[in-house]
C-alpha cells in the first residue's frame, strides 16, 4: 500500500513533522522559563534534537559538501544548549538553514535541444554583452543571461548543455552584492568555457556574493558535462552568469525565477 503514496508527500509530511517536534521544543522550552537559564528542560531539549534530525531525514539529498556544516553547527548547538538554552535554540534553527542551503535534489532536463538555467533564482539581467576578457574569446557578441541566487536557493550548479569543457579560470576578486554590475568584473569568479556539441562555445561564471567567500568546482578541464550536471556550488548568497553565441534567443524577462537543470533559458533562433 505504502509503494502507491507519492515520495514528496512522505518527505513533505516529514519536514512538517520535524517542524512540531522542533517548535514544540522551542515552546516548551519557553512555558518551563528555562530558554533564558542556565540548564534546558531536557525533555524539550531533546525534542530539538530529534526535531533538527528529522528534518534532515526528510530532505531529499544533502551534499555532501554540507556534512561538515551539519556536523558543526549540530554539535556546537548541543553543547552551547545544555550551558544557555537560548543559544542552543538558535544554533539549531541555524542548523535547520545548513541543512535546507546545501539540499540537492534531482532534476529533470528536458529531452529536446535548448539551454537549461544553471542555477536556482532569479533572472537580474538579460543584455548583449562581451565575455570575460580571461577568455580570450574573438567573437564579441555574446546574449548574457544573469541569475540572481539568495541564501534560500538550492546553490548546486548545473550545466546549461551537453558539451566539452574547453578551459576553467579562477580569478580572485571582491565581495560586492552579486546583483551588481559590477560583480561580473569586480568580485571573485570562476571561469567555465564550454564547447557544445555544435562546435559553439558558451560560458558559465560562477559569481561570489557579499556573504559567499568561495566557490567550490566539481570538474576539470577536458572533461564532458550532460545538460543539468552538476558542476560546482557557491556558498550563501551568489550569482552566475551564461553567456551565449548570437544566434540564441531567450523568453526570460528580468525577474523571472527559473529552476537549475529545468527551465529553458534559451533556444537557437529558428
Amino acid at each position: 500500500m505504502y509503494n502507491h503514496i507519492p515520495v514528496k508527500i512522505i518527505r513533505t509530511l516529514g519536514l512538517f513533522i520535524g517542524w512540531l517536534v522542533l517548535l514544540g521544543g522551542i515552546i516548551q522550552l519557553l512555558v518551563s522559563g528555562k530558554i533564558f537559564a542556565m540548564y534546558p528542560e531536557l525533555d524539550a531539549f531533546y525534542g530539538l534534537i530529534v526535531g533538527v534530525l528529522i528534518i534532515w531525514l526528510s530532505i531529499e539529498r544533502i551534499h555532501p559538501e554540507g556534512y561538515k556544516f551539519f556536523g558543526i553547527f549540530l554539535s556546537f548547538s548541543i553543547a552551547l544548549g545544555f550551558i544557555f538554552p537560548l543559544l542552543g535554540v538558535l544554533g539549531f534553527l541555524l542548523t535547520v538553514f545548513v541543512l535546507w542551503f546545501f539540499r540537492d535534489p534531482e532534476r529533470n532536463p528536458p529531452s529536446h535541444d535548448c539551454i537549461v538555467s544553471p542555477a536556482d533564482g532569479v533572472v537580474c539581467k538579460i543584455d548583449q554583452a562581451s565575455p570575460p576578457e580571461e577568455c580570450n574569446l574573438e567573437d564579441k557578441n555574446f546574449l548574457r543571461i544573469c541569475i540572481f541566487m539568495n541564501v534560500f536557493n538550492v546553490h548546486v550548479n548545473r550545466s546549461p548543455t551537453n558539451g566539452l569543457i574547453k578551459d576553467i579560470i579562477y580569478v580572485k576578486g571582491k565581495f560586492f552584492n552579486a546583483s551588481l554590475d559590477k560583480a561580473s568584473k569586480d568580485n571573485e569568479r570562476n571561469i567555465l568555457v564550454l564547447e557544445n556539441q555544435k562546435s559553439e562555445t558558451l560560458v558559465v561564471v560562477q559569481i561570489a556574493g557579499l556573504i559567499a567567500r568561495r566557490i567550490l568546482s566539481f570538474v576539470k578541464p577536458t572533461e564532458s558535462l550532460s545538460i543539468a550536471e552538476r558542476f560546482g556550488l557557491i556558498r550563501f548568497g551568489s550569482r552566475v552568469d551564461v553567456y551565449l553565441p548570437a544566434n540564441y534567443v531567450t523568453d526570460l524577462e528580468e525577474g523571472t525565477k527559473v529552476v537549475a537543470g529545468e527551465s529553458i533559458i534559451a533556444r537557437t533562433a529558428s
